[in-house]
């Protein structure tokens, strides 16, 4: 039950990627256990995008931060009100333990509240949500959602309470400052992509060559990447996904087949929130395991052959026959 609820906050605030469209998020969660076991009693975290900046030291009953400067860290919006204290009377509350007594039982209380905005890589904005939901045994039990979509767009507003605990719904003023706060974190730890343009001989075609594009070292992870000719975006492209990097960072490969003769201007297209216009490498022509000409098939270079014998044969024969005649035969 556990892990399966651990499995289910992963998927929540992991950030996903469509290419199109980049996603920021800030999330605290907070889980309690009636029994500690292998498990501390309490956990909490504070995580951005794919970067954990602040978990909860039960030993020094404080914060830590992680990824953040003093000042970042002295913008960032208030976190949950409630303290540890708070949170495990909560739970014992609900699973209906005493203060002075250890719960016989196994209980799980959980709490995951923040924001996320969702947006276009040329910065456009598309969405806006805030949330507070709360889960006892896997079950949820308190929600409050927030979603701010562009002007002229509905806002949806989805609350559902619990009558036994009386939680009141998440402030929605935490939206703006953390949306605020989002953007301001996004954007110091924005780092732009090395991109490069490469090229190798088919394995499976002389006639062919892969053309690559390579962009590494990016962050944040949202990013679109295509191989073009004259500006016009190529098919068939193959894509490695985007991967991480051991410092952090991100990595995108993507390759496509082309015509090793034909003529034309091929690039490397990249869209990233680091650069506020997109960015084009261009291929410099070169092969690195290409010989300077073509090379001939191993057919052609058969044909070439028997033509020539043949036409030496032709040219012998027509000389013995010639002979043949000078001397009266």
């Amino acid at each position: 039950m556990f892990w399966l609820i651990l499995l289910f906050i992963f998927l929540l605030i992991s950030p996903q990627s469509n290419g199109k469209e980049e996603k920021h998020s800030l999330y605290y969660t907070y889980t309690g256990l009636t029994k500690a076991g292998p498990f501390p009693v309490f956990t909490a975290e504070a995580e951005s995008d794919d970067k954990q900046i602040a978990s909860y030291n039960n030993d020094r009953q404080a914060w830590e931060r992680y990824n953040l400067t003093v000042d970042h860290w002295n913008k960032a919006p208030a976190g949950p009100r409630e303290t540890r204290e708070d949170f495990l009377n909560e739970l014992r509350d609900l699973s209906k333990c005493k203060l002075t007594a250890e719960c016989s039982e196994f209980h799980v209380l959980q709490r995951i509240t923040g924001c996320e905005v969702v947006k276009l890589l040329n910065g456009t904005v598309t969405s806006l949500n805030a949330s507070d939901k709360y889960a006892y045994d896997g079950k949820d039990f308190t929600i409050y959602k927030y979603n701010q979509l562009l002007p002229g767009m509905d806002k949806v507003t989805e609350t559902k309470m619990d009558h036994q605990t009386g939680q009141k719904p998440f402030l929605t003023d935490f939206l703006k400052n953390c949306m605020n706060w989002i953007s301001t974190f996004n954007n110091t730890f924005k780092t732009p992509p090395d991109v490069h343009v490469f090229a190798r001989k088919s394995p499976d075609d002389d006639s062919k060559i892969v053309l690559s594009c390579l962009v590494t070292g990016f962050y944040p992870r949202d990013i679109e990447m295509n191989i073009r000719l004259d500006r016009n975006i190529l098919e068939d492209q193959i894509s490695s996904g985007i991967r991480p990097n051991a410092d952090g960072s991100f990595q995108l490969r993507t390759s496509v087949k082309i015509d090793r003769n034909h003529k034309g201007s091929y690039d490397c297209f990249v869209i990233h929130s680091s650069h506020t216009e997109p960015v084009s490498m261009e291929w410099d022509g070169r092969c690195s395991n290409c010989e300077p000409d073509p090379p001939r098939s191993a057919k052609t270079r058969v044909v070439i052959v028997v033509a020539i014998l043949i036409f030496l044969i032709l040219i012998v024969y027509c000389f013995c026959i010639k002979r043949r005649r000078s001397h009266g035969l």
